[in-house]
Protein backbone atom coordinates (compact mmCIF):
# COMPACT_ATOMS: atom_id res chain seq x y z
CA UNK A 1 0.00 0.00 0.00
CA UNK A 2 1.53 3.25 -0.37
CA UNK A 3 0.41 6.51 1.28
CA UNK A 4 -2.60 7.50 -1.46
CA UNK A 5 -6.22 7.73 0.43
CA UNK A 6 -7.70 4.25 -1.11
CA UNK A 7 -10.72 5.43 -3.07
CA UNK A 8 -12.32 2.47 -5.45
CA UNK A 9 -14.92 2.40 -8.27
CA UNK A 10 -17.57 0.02 -9.86
CA UNK A 11 -18.43 1.75 -12.75
CA UNK A 12 -21.17 -0.14 -14.48
CA UNK A 13 -23.39 0.21 -17.67
CA UNK A 14 -26.81 0.81 -17.47
CA UNK A 15 -28.07 -2.00 -20.11
CA UNK A 16 -29.45 -4.14 -17.87
CA UNK A 17 -29.82 -7.01 -15.04
CA UNK A 18 -27.00 -7.01 -13.08
CA UNK A 19 -25.16 -10.29 -13.13
CA UNK A 20 -23.79 -11.85 -9.65
CA UNK A 21 -19.95 -11.52 -11.47
CA UNK A 22 -20.83 -7.38 -10.97
CA UNK A 23 -22.03 -7.68 -7.41
CA UNK A 24 -18.88 -9.69 -6.41
CA UNK A 25 -17.02 -6.91 -8.32
CA UNK A 26 -18.66 -4.61 -6.24
CA UNK A 27 -17.81 -6.71 -2.92
CA UNK A 28 -14.30 -6.79 -3.97
CA UNK A 29 -14.30 -3.05 -4.32
CA UNK A 30 -16.03 -2.36 -1.27
CA UNK A 31 -14.16 -4.85 1.11
CA UNK A 32 -10.91 -3.73 0.13
CA UNK A 33 -12.07 0.21 0.57
CA UNK A 34 -13.28 -0.11 4.07
CA UNK A 35 -10.14 -2.65 5.37
CA UNK A 36 -8.22 0.83 4.26
CA UNK A 37 -10.44 3.27 5.50
CA UNK A 38 -11.22 4.13 2.04
CA UNK A 39 -14.44 5.72 0.01
CA UNK A 40 -16.54 3.05 -2.41
CA UNK A 41 -17.62 4.99 -5.16
CA UNK A 42 -19.96 4.17 -7.98
CA UNK A 43 -20.05 5.46 -11.41
CA UNK A 44 -22.64 5.23 -13.63
CA UNK A 45 -20.87 4.39 -17.85
CA UNK A 46 -23.40 5.35 -19.59
CA UNK A 47 -21.30 6.73 -22.73
CA UNK A 48 -23.24 4.39 -25.09
CA UNK A 49 -26.38 5.76 -25.16
CA UNK A 50 -28.00 3.33 -27.75
CA UNK A 51 -27.32 0.93 -25.38
CA UNK A 52 -28.91 3.03 -22.26
CA UNK A 53 -31.99 0.54 -20.97
CA UNK A 54 -34.94 2.82 -19.00
CA UNK A 55 -34.80 1.37 -15.05
CA UNK A 56 -31.19 -0.22 -15.02
CA UNK A 57 -29.73 2.51 -13.05
CA UNK A 58 -32.61 2.06 -10.41
CA UNK A 59 -32.05 -1.60 -10.76
CA UNK A 60 -28.25 -1.28 -9.86
CA UNK A 61 -28.71 0.93 -7.05
CA UNK A 62 -31.85 -1.38 -5.01
CA UNK A 63 -29.00 -3.87 -5.65
CA UNK A 64 -26.40 -2.93 -3.86
CA UNK A 65 -29.34 -1.76 -1.08
CA UNK A 66 -30.53 -5.36 -0.73
CA UNK A 67 -26.52 -6.35 -0.33
CA UNK A 68 -25.43 -3.70 1.74
CA UNK A 69 -22.72 -2.80 0.28
CA UNK A 70 -23.42 1.35 0.00
CA UNK A 71 -21.46 4.00 -2.05
CA UNK A 72 -19.57 6.23 -0.37
CA UNK A 73 -20.45 8.40 -3.61
CA UNK A 74 -22.21 7.85 -6.39
CA UNK A 75 -25.18 9.96 -8.55
CA UNK A 76 -27.74 9.31 -5.86
CA UNK A 77 -25.56 10.20 -2.43
CA UNK A 78 -23.76 12.27 -4.29
CA UNK A 79 -19.99 13.46 -3.40
CA UNK A 80 -17.29 16.12 -4.12
CA UNK A 81 -16.27 14.81 -7.63
CA UNK A 82 -19.86 15.22 -8.72
CA UNK A 83 -21.17 14.34 -11.42
CA UNK A 84 -21.11 10.90 -11.00
CA UNK A 85 -22.71 9.89 -14.62
CA UNK A 86 -20.20 10.02 -17.45
CA UNK A 87 -23.50 11.53 -19.77
CA UNK A 88 -23.41 14.84 -17.23
CA UNK A 89 -19.74 15.20 -17.57
CA UNK A 90 -19.81 14.94 -21.91
CA UNK A 91 -18.08 18.27 -22.53
CA UNK A 92 -15.16 17.82 -20.66
CA UNK A 93 -13.89 14.54 -22.51
CA UNK A 94 -13.45 16.27 -25.54
CA UNK A 95 -10.23 18.59 -24.56
CA UNK A 96 -8.62 15.47 -23.70
CA UNK A 97 -9.22 14.26 -26.75
CA UNK A 98 -8.05 16.46 -28.73
CA UNK A 99 -4.93 17.19 -26.10
CA UNK A 100 -3.85 13.63 -27.50
CA UNK A 101 -4.23 14.36 -31.16
CA UNK A 102 -1.92 17.69 -30.50
CA UNK A 103 0.51 15.77 -29.00
CA UNK A 104 0.75 13.12 -31.69
CA UNK A 105 -1.23 10.15 -29.95
CA UNK A 106 -4.57 10.65 -31.89
CA UNK A 107 -5.76 11.30 -34.38
CA UNK A 108 -9.11 12.45 -36.30
CA UNK A 109 -10.71 9.44 -38.52
CA UNK A 110 -13.59 10.17 -41.27
CA UNK A 111 -14.01 6.75 -42.65
CA UNK A 112 -17.98 6.68 -42.82
CA UNK A 113 -19.67 3.22 -41.88
CA UNK A 114 -19.73 1.92 -45.42
CA UNK A 115 -15.92 2.56 -45.80
CA UNK A 116 -15.32 0.60 -42.35
CA UNK A 117 -17.40 -2.39 -43.50
CA UNK A 118 -15.41 -2.18 -47.14
CA UNK A 119 -12.00 -2.21 -45.22
CA UNK A 120 -13.30 -5.53 -43.66
CA UNK A 121 -14.31 -6.97 -46.58
CA UNK A 122 -11.31 -5.71 -48.55
CA UNK A 123 -8.12 -7.10 -45.61
CA UNK A 124 -10.33 -10.10 -44.05
CA UNK A 125 -8.07 -13.34 -45.20
CA UNK A 126 -7.93 -17.13 -43.79
CA UNK A 127 -5.31 -15.64 -41.16
CA UNK A 128 -7.11 -12.63 -40.43
CA UNK A 129 -11.41 -13.13 -40.69
CA UNK A 130 -11.40 -9.80 -38.80
CA UNK A 131 -9.17 -7.07 -39.35
CA UNK A 132 -9.42 -4.44 -37.40
CA UNK A 133 -8.14 -0.72 -37.77
CA UNK A 134 -4.10 -1.03 -36.68
CA UNK A 135 -1.27 -0.03 -37.34
CA UNK A 136 -0.92 -1.49 -40.88
CA UNK A 137 -4.70 -0.31 -42.15
CA UNK A 138 -4.73 3.33 -40.76
CA UNK A 139 -2.01 4.15 -43.42
CA UNK A 140 -5.18 3.14 -45.86
CA UNK A 141 -7.78 4.79 -44.30
CA UNK A 142 -9.32 8.25 -44.43
CA UNK A 143 -8.06 9.76 -41.23
CA UNK A 144 -5.64 13.09 -40.21
CA UNK A 145 -2.64 10.65 -40.53
CA UNK A 146 -3.03 10.01 -44.33
CA UNK A 147 -4.64 13.57 -44.98
CA UNK A 148 -2.57 16.74 -45.22
CA UNK A 149 -3.31 19.35 -42.64
CA UNK A 150 -5.49 21.46 -44.81
CA UNK A 151 -7.70 18.99 -45.89
CA UNK A 152 -8.28 17.83 -41.93
CA UNK A 153 -8.78 21.49 -40.87
CA UNK A 154 -11.40 21.92 -43.78
CA UNK A 155 -13.22 18.89 -43.09
CA UNK A 156 -13.09 19.92 -39.23
CA UNK A 157 -14.90 23.04 -40.27
CA UNK A 158 -17.26 21.59 -42.55
CA UNK A 159 -17.93 19.47 -39.35
CA UNK A 160 -17.96 16.24 -41.19
CA UNK A 161 -18.41 13.16 -39.06
CA UNK A 162 -15.53 11.71 -37.34
CA UNK A 163 -14.05 10.32 -34.59
CA UNK A 164 -10.69 10.27 -32.77
CA UNK A 165 -8.91 7.17 -32.21
CA UNK A 166 -5.59 6.03 -30.43
CA UNK A 167 -2.09 6.05 -32.28
CA UNK A 168 -0.99 2.37 -30.83
CA UNK A 169 2.93 2.72 -31.48
CA UNK A 170 3.98 0.02 -33.39
CA UNK A 171 7.09 -1.82 -31.79
CA UNK A 172 6.45 -1.52 -27.86
CA UNK A 173 5.94 -3.60 -24.88
CA UNK A 174 3.56 -2.53 -22.25
CA UNK A 175 3.68 -3.75 -19.00
CA UNK A 176 1.86 -3.34 -15.43
CA UNK A 177 1.63 -4.95 -12.02
CA UNK A 178 -1.63 -6.69 -11.43
CA UNK A 179 -2.23 -7.16 -7.77
CA UNK A 180 -3.68 -10.70 -8.35
CA UNK A 181 -1.80 -11.46 -11.51
CA UNK A 182 1.48 -10.29 -10.87
CA UNK A 183 3.77 -8.42 -14.23
CA UNK A 184 1.54 -8.84 -16.93
CA UNK A 185 2.56 -6.87 -20.58
CA UNK A 186 1.43 -6.46 -23.77
CA UNK A 187 2.89 -5.98 -27.14
CA UNK A 188 1.52 -3.25 -29.05
CA UNK A 189 1.47 -4.75 -32.44
CA UNK A 190 -1.74 -6.83 -30.98
CA UNK A 191 -3.94 -3.92 -30.29
CA UNK A 192 -5.94 -1.75 -32.36
CA UNK A 193 -6.16 2.22 -32.75
CA UNK A 194 -9.56 1.80 -30.16
CA UNK A 195 -12.11 4.68 -30.54
CA UNK A 196 -11.81 7.60 -28.07
CA UNK A 197 -14.19 10.16 -28.38
CA UNK A 198 -17.26 9.33 -31.49
CA UNK A 199 -18.97 10.84 -33.78
CA UNK A 200 -21.45 12.19 -31.19
CA UNK A 201 -19.08 13.38 -28.91
CA UNK A 202 -19.61 11.16 -26.57
CA UNK A 203 -16.10 9.46 -25.32
CA UNK A 204 -16.01 5.46 -25.59
CA UNK A 205 -15.18 3.75 -22.43
CA UNK A 206 -11.51 3.82 -23.12
CA UNK A 207 -10.84 7.62 -22.91
CA UNK A 208 -13.85 8.05 -19.94
CA UNK A 209 -12.51 5.62 -17.37
CA UNK A 210 -8.89 7.22 -17.57
CA UNK A 211 -10.22 10.48 -17.50
CA UNK A 212 -12.62 9.81 -14.77
CA UNK A 213 -10.17 7.72 -12.16
CA UNK A 214 -8.08 10.13 -12.87
CA UNK A 215 -10.56 13.49 -11.71
CA UNK A 216 -12.24 10.91 -8.94
CA UNK A 217 -8.39 10.40 -7.79
CA UNK A 218 -9.18 6.60 -7.98
CA UNK A 219 -6.12 4.56 -6.07
CA UNK A 220 -6.98 1.04 -7.23
CA UNK A 221 -8.91 -0.50 -10.13
CA UNK A 222 -10.91 -4.09 -9.23
CA UNK A 223 -12.75 -4.78 -12.60
CA UNK A 224 -13.23 -8.58 -14.36
CA UNK A 225 -10.60 -10.49 -16.48
CA UNK A 226 -12.41 -9.96 -19.58
CA UNK A 227 -11.35 -6.15 -19.43
CA UNK A 228 -7.30 -7.26 -19.48
CA UNK A 229 -6.68 -7.27 -23.57
CA UNK A 230 -8.15 -3.27 -22.52
CA UNK A 231 -5.45 -2.67 -20.62
CA UNK A 232 -2.76 -1.34 -22.38
CA UNK A 233 -5.16 1.06 -24.39
CA UNK A 234 -5.82 2.38 -20.75
CA UNK A 235 -2.00 2.22 -19.62
CA UNK A 236 -0.80 4.32 -23.07
CA UNK A 237 -3.22 6.73 -22.01
CA UNK A 238 -2.42 7.17 -18.29
CA UNK A 239 1.04 8.01 -19.91
CA UNK A 240 0.32 10.16 -22.67
CA UNK A 241 -2.02 12.44 -20.90
CA UNK A 242 1.31 13.42 -18.22
CA UNK A 243 -1.02 11.18 -15.24
CA UNK A 244 1.37 8.17 -15.19
CA UNK A 245 2.27 8.63 -11.44
CA UNK A 246 -1.25 9.14 -10.68
CA UNK A 247 -2.61 5.61 -12.39
CA UNK A 248 -3.97 3.59 -10.32
CA UNK A 249 -3.03 0.10 -9.08
CA UNK A 250 -5.00 -2.73 -11.60
CA UNK A 251 -6.58 -6.01 -9.91
CA UNK A 252 -8.30 -8.53 -12.53
CA UNK A 253 -10.55 -10.52 -11.04
CA UNK A 254 -11.30 -13.83 -11.96
CA UNK A 255 -14.47 -15.05 -13.94
CA UNK A 256 -17.15 -16.78 -12.59
CA UNK A 257 -17.32 -19.66 -14.51
CA UNK A 258 -20.32 -22.17 -15.80
CA UNK A 259 -20.74 -25.21 -13.54
CA UNK A 260 -19.00 -26.95 -15.67
CA UNK A 261 -16.33 -24.80 -16.14
CA UNK A 262 -15.69 -24.08 -19.35
CA UNK A 263 -16.53 -20.18 -20.02
CA UNK A 264 -17.98 -17.41 -18.49
CA UNK A 265 -20.86 -17.83 -16.70
CA UNK A 266 -24.06 -16.49 -18.28
CA UNK A 267 -28.24 -15.70 -18.04
CA UNK A 268 -28.38 -18.60 -20.64
CA UNK A 269 -26.68 -21.12 -18.54
CA UNK A 270 -29.10 -20.29 -15.68
CA UNK A 271 -31.93 -20.44 -17.54
CA UNK A 272 -30.84 -23.64 -19.35
CA UNK A 273 -30.02 -24.93 -15.11
CA UNK A 274 -32.30 -23.94 -13.68
CA UNK A 275 -30.82 -20.95 -11.63
CA UNK A 276 -30.71 -16.98 -11.05
CA UNK A 277 -27.84 -15.24 -12.51
CA UNK A 278 -29.09 -12.03 -11.54
CA UNK A 279 -28.99 -10.41 -7.75
CA UNK A 280 -32.78 -9.49 -8.26
CA UNK A 281 -35.39 -9.88 -10.50
CA UNK A 282 -34.86 -7.76 -13.92
CA UNK A 283 -37.95 -7.11 -16.34
CA UNK A 284 -36.63 -6.41 -19.77
CA UNK A 285 -38.77 -3.08 -20.78
CA UNK A 286 -38.58 -4.10 -24.58
CA UNK A 287 -39.57 -7.25 -24.32
CA UNK A 288 -41.03 -7.51 -21.10
CA UNK A 289 -39.27 -10.95 -20.42
CA UNK A 290 -38.85 -11.30 -16.34
CA UNK A 291 -35.69 -12.83 -15.24
CA UNK A 292 -35.72 -14.05 -11.56
CA UNK A 293 -33.19 -12.91 -9.20
CA UNK A 294 -31.12 -14.88 -6.32
CA UNK A 295 -33.41 -12.38 -3.97
CA UNK A 296 -36.64 -13.06 -5.38
CA UNK A 297 -36.11 -17.08 -5.10
CA UNK A 298 -35.37 -16.48 -1.62
CA UNK A 299 -31.51 -16.13 -0.62
CA UNK A 300 -30.99 -13.71 2.29
CA UNK A 301 -28.65 -10.74 0.91
CA UNK A 302 -26.15 -11.99 3.61
CA UNK A 303 -26.18 -15.74 2.24
CA UNK A 304 -25.76 -13.91 -1.32
CA UNK A 305 -22.70 -11.96 -0.36
CA UNK A 306 -20.80 -14.32 1.65
CA UNK A 307 -21.40 -16.68 -1.54
CA UNK A 308 -19.91 -14.46 -3.72
CA UNK A 309 -16.55 -13.74 -1.46
CA UNK A 310 -16.29 -17.45 -1.91
CA UNK A 311 -16.00 -17.73 -5.68
CA UNK A 312 -12.31 -16.89 -6.50
CA UNK A 313 -11.26 -16.03 -2.70
CA UNK A 314 -10.72 -17.77 0.68
CA UNK A 315 -8.64 -16.58 4.26
CA UNK A 316 -6.65 -19.55 3.95
CA UNK A 317 -9.00 -21.61 6.31
CA UNK A 318 -11.81 -23.82 6.23
CA UNK A 319 -14.06 -21.29 7.53
CA UNK A 320 -17.03 -20.46 4.74
CA UNK A 321 -19.45 -18.41 6.54
CA UNK A 322 -18.44 -14.85 7.07
CA UNK A 323 -20.92 -11.69 7.71
CA UNK A 324 -20.05 -8.61 6.25
CA UNK A 325 -17.82 -7.12 9.04
CA UNK A 326 -15.67 -10.20 9.16
CA UNK A 327 -15.09 -10.42 5.18
CA UNK A 328 -14.00 -6.46 6.00
CA UNK A 329 -11.76 -7.35 8.41
CA UNK A 330 -10.56 -10.76 6.45
CA UNK A 331 -10.51 -9.64 3.01
CA UNK A 332 -6.99 -9.67 1.16
CA UNK A 333 -6.51 -9.38 -2.77
CA UNK A 334 -3.67 -11.06 -2.42
CA UNK A 335 -5.65 -14.56 -1.85
CA UNK A 336 -7.92 -13.30 -4.62
CA UNK A 337 -7.24 -16.60 -7.30
CA UNK A 338 -6.05 -16.36 -10.88
CA UNK A 339 -7.83 -19.01 -12.47
CA UNK A 340 -11.85 -18.58 -12.54
CA UNK A 341 -14.33 -19.94 -9.77
CA UNK A 342 -16.85 -22.48 -10.99
CA UNK A 343 -20.67 -21.52 -10.05
CA UNK A 344 -22.23 -24.32 -7.54
CA UNK A 345 -25.69 -23.52 -7.54
CA UNK A 346 -26.15 -26.92 -4.85
CA UNK A 347 -23.41 -24.59 -2.79
CA UNK A 348 -24.97 -21.58 -2.82
CA UNK A 349 -27.83 -23.06 -1.69
CA UNK A 350 -26.32 -24.34 1.16
CA UNK A 351 -24.73 -20.75 2.02
CA UNK A 352 -28.46 -19.79 2.57
CA UNK A 353 -29.54 -22.99 4.62
CA UNK A 354 -26.77 -22.04 6.81
CA UNK A 355 -27.53 -18.12 7.06
CA UNK A 356 -31.24 -18.96 7.73
CA UNK A 357 -30.86 -21.46 10.64
CA UNK A 358 -28.24 -18.40 12.00
CA UNK A 359 -30.27 -15.58 11.51
CA UNK A 360 -32.73 -14.65 14.47
CA UNK A 361 -36.58 -14.92 13.70
CA UNK A 362 -37.09 -11.13 14.11
CA UNK A 363 -34.79 -10.91 11.33
CA UNK A 364 -36.15 -13.21 9.09
CA UNK A 365 -39.87 -12.08 9.55
CA UNK A 366 -40.68 -8.99 7.43
CA UNK A 367 -39.55 -11.45 4.51
CA UNK A 368 -41.21 -14.71 5.82
CA UNK A 369 -43.98 -12.58 6.44
CA UNK A 370 -44.27 -11.38 2.78
CA UNK A 371 -43.88 -14.75 1.38
CA UNK A 372 -46.95 -15.80 3.08
CA UNK A 373 -48.74 -13.64 1.95
CA UNK A 374 -48.08 -14.03 -1.39
CA UNK A 375 -49.70 -17.61 -0.90
CA UNK A 376 -52.68 -15.44 1.02
CA UNK A 377 -51.75 -15.86 4.04
CA UNK A 378 -52.19 -12.91 6.08
CA UNK A 379 -50.09 -13.03 9.36
CA UNK A 380 -51.42 -10.71 12.31
CA UNK A 381 -49.20 -12.14 15.27
CA UNK A 382 -45.74 -11.71 14.87
CA UNK A 383 -44.95 -13.31 18.06
CA UNK A 384 -46.74 -16.54 17.31
CA UNK A 385 -44.93 -15.92 13.24
CA UNK A 386 -41.33 -15.67 15.15
CA UNK A 387 -42.31 -18.78 17.43
CA UNK A 388 -43.12 -20.78 14.06
CA UNK A 389 -39.95 -19.54 12.37
CA UNK A 390 -37.65 -20.99 15.28
CA UNK A 391 -38.99 -24.36 14.90
CA UNK A 392 -39.46 -24.67 10.92
CA UNK A 393 -36.48 -22.32 9.92
CA UNK A 394 -33.84 -25.54 9.86
CA UNK A 395 -35.65 -27.18 7.37
CA UNK A 396 -35.81 -24.09 4.69
CA UNK A 397 -33.01 -23.85 2.15
CA UNK A 398 -34.89 -20.98 0.83
CA UNK A 399 -36.98 -18.21 1.93
CA UNK A 400 -39.50 -19.38 -0.18
CA UNK A 401 -39.77 -23.15 1.49
CA UNK A 402 -41.16 -21.03 4.20
CA UNK A 403 -44.63 -21.43 2.44
CA UNK A 404 -44.68 -25.47 3.13
CA UNK A 405 -42.85 -25.52 6.00
CA UNK A 406 -44.72 -23.03 7.93
CA UNK A 407 -48.48 -22.34 6.16
CA UNK A 408 -49.93 -25.49 7.21
CA UNK A 409 -49.83 -23.37 11.04
CA UNK A 410 -52.00 -20.59 9.30
CA UNK A 411 -54.41 -22.45 7.41
CA UNK A 412 -56.20 -26.06 7.01
CA UNK A 413 -54.07 -28.09 4.68
CA UNK A 414 -55.70 -27.93 0.82
CA UNK A 415 -54.27 -31.80 0.34
CA UNK A 416 -53.90 -34.23 3.00
CA UNK A 417 -51.71 -37.28 1.57
CA UNK A 418 -53.97 -39.94 2.80
CA UNK A 419 -52.43 -42.17 0.53
CA UNK A 420 -49.58 -42.30 2.93
CA UNK A 421 -51.51 -43.64 5.59
CA UNK A 422 -54.26 -45.87 3.94
CA UNK A 423 -52.38 -48.89 3.57
CA UNK A 424 -51.73 -49.78 7.48
CA UNK A 425 -54.33 -48.01 8.26
CA UNK A 426 -57.13 -50.25 10.39
CA UNK A 427 -59.66 -50.10 13.08
CA UNK A 428 -57.23 -50.32 16.29
CA UNK A 429 -55.34 -47.36 14.88
CA UNK A 430 -59.19 -45.44 13.61
CA UNK A 431 -60.61 -45.97 17.78
CA UNK A 432 -56.36 -44.91 18.86
CA UNK A 433 -57.18 -41.65 17.19
CA UNK A 434 -61.06 -41.02 18.56
CA UNK A 435 -59.26 -41.83 22.19
CA UNK A 436 -56.71 -39.39 21.58
CA UNK A 437 -59.82 -36.67 20.58
CA UNK A 438 -61.52 -37.56 24.11
CA UNK A 439 -57.64 -37.13 26.19
CA UNK A 440 -57.13 -34.09 24.07
CA UNK A 441 -60.24 -32.31 25.10
CA UNK A 442 -59.75 -32.99 28.84
CA UNK A 443 -56.44 -31.53 28.71
CA UNK A 444 -55.66 -28.74 30.67
CA UNK A 445 -51.77 -28.05 30.09
CA UNK A 446 -51.41 -27.65 26.32
CA UNK A 447 -47.89 -28.42 25.97
CA UNK A 448 -45.63 -30.47 23.22
CA UNK A 449 -43.84 -32.73 26.04
CA UNK A 450 -47.28 -33.25 28.18
CA UNK A 451 -49.27 -33.56 24.56
CA UNK A 452 -46.40 -36.34 23.96
CA UNK A 453 -46.52 -38.06 27.12
CA UNK A 454 -50.34 -38.53 26.70
CA UNK A 455 -50.06 -39.53 23.48
CA UNK A 456 -47.42 -42.06 24.12
CA UNK A 457 -49.68 -43.52 27.67
CA UNK A 458 -52.58 -44.18 25.12
CA UNK A 459 -50.25 -45.96 22.26
CA UNK A 460 -49.43 -48.37 25.09
CA UNK A 461 -52.91 -48.78 26.58
CA UNK A 462 -53.94 -50.04 23.22
CA UNK A 463 -51.07 -52.17 22.38
CA UNK A 464 -49.89 -50.14 19.79
CA UNK A 465 -46.27 -48.98 18.86
CA UNK A 466 -45.64 -45.00 19.14
CA UNK A 467 -43.97 -45.11 15.53
CA UNK A 468 -46.60 -46.50 13.62
CA UNK A 469 -48.91 -43.80 14.47
CA UNK A 470 -46.47 -40.70 14.40
CA UNK A 471 -46.98 -40.23 10.98
CA UNK A 472 -50.83 -40.33 10.99
CA UNK A 473 -51.13 -37.73 13.07
CA UNK A 474 -48.07 -35.72 11.03
CA UNK A 475 -50.59 -36.43 8.26
CA UNK A 476 -53.44 -34.98 10.23
CA UNK A 477 -52.14 -31.90 11.45
CA UNK A 478 -49.49 -30.93 8.28
CA UNK A 479 -51.03 -32.74 5.47
CA UNK A 480 -47.63 -34.62 4.62
CA UNK A 481 -44.54 -35.86 5.29
CA UNK A 482 -42.95 -32.84 6.68
CA UNK A 483 -42.51 -30.86 9.32
CA UNK A 484 -41.03 -29.90 12.66
CA UNK A 485 -41.94 -32.36 16.08
CA UNK A 486 -45.27 -33.04 15.70
CA UNK A 487 -46.14 -32.06 19.16
CA UNK A 488 -44.65 -29.21 19.05
CA UNK A 489 -46.87 -28.15 16.00
CA UNK A 490 -50.15 -29.55 18.22
CA UNK A 491 -48.87 -27.19 21.03
CA UNK A 492 -48.66 -24.06 18.63
CA UNK A 493 -51.59 -24.70 16.39
CA UNK A 494 -53.90 -25.39 20.11
CA UNK A 495 -56.30 -27.64 21.28
CA UNK A 496 -59.24 -26.43 18.75
CA UNK A 497 -57.51 -26.75 15.77
CA UNK A 498 -55.30 -29.99 16.77
CA UNK A 499 -58.95 -31.80 17.23
CA UNK A 500 -60.45 -30.01 14.43
CA UNK A 501 -57.53 -31.48 11.72
CA UNK A 502 -57.80 -34.94 13.50
CA UNK A 503 -61.16 -35.70 13.24
CA UNK A 504 -61.34 -33.61 9.59
CA UNK A 505 -58.69 -36.44 8.29
CA UNK A 506 -60.74 -39.32 10.14
CA UNK A 507 -63.68 -38.33 8.10
CA UNK A 508 -60.97 -38.69 5.33
CA UNK A 509 -59.93 -42.12 5.77
CA UNK A 510 -63.50 -43.20 6.44
CA UNK A 511 -64.50 -42.28 3.16
CA UNK A 512 -61.29 -42.95 1.11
Amino acid sequence: MNSRKVRVRFAPSPTGGLHLGGVRTVLFNYLFAKQHGGDFILRIEDTDQTRFVPGAEAYIFNTLNWCGLTPDESPVHGGPFAPYRQSERKASYRAYAEELVKNGYAYYAFDTPEELEQMRAQFKTAENPSPQYNQHIRTKMRNSLTLDAAAVAQLLKEGIPHVIRIKMPEQETVHFTDMIRGEVSFHTSQVDDKVLLKADGMPTYHLAVVVDDYLMQISHAFRGEEWLPSAPVHLLLWKYLGWEAQMPQWAHLPLILKPEGNGKLSKRDGDRLGFPVFAMDWTDPKSNELTIGFKERGFLPEAFVNLLAMLGWNDGTDQEIFSLDELVEKFSIERVHKAGAKFDYEKAKWFNHEWIKRTEARHLLPAVKEILAADRMMVTDDALLAKIIDLVKERCTLLTDFTQQASFFFALPAEMDIAAVKPKWDDKKNLFFTELIRSFQLSTLWEAGGLEATFKELAAANQLKPGELMLPLRIMLVGGKYGPGVFDIAAILGKEETIRRITHTLSLLEHA
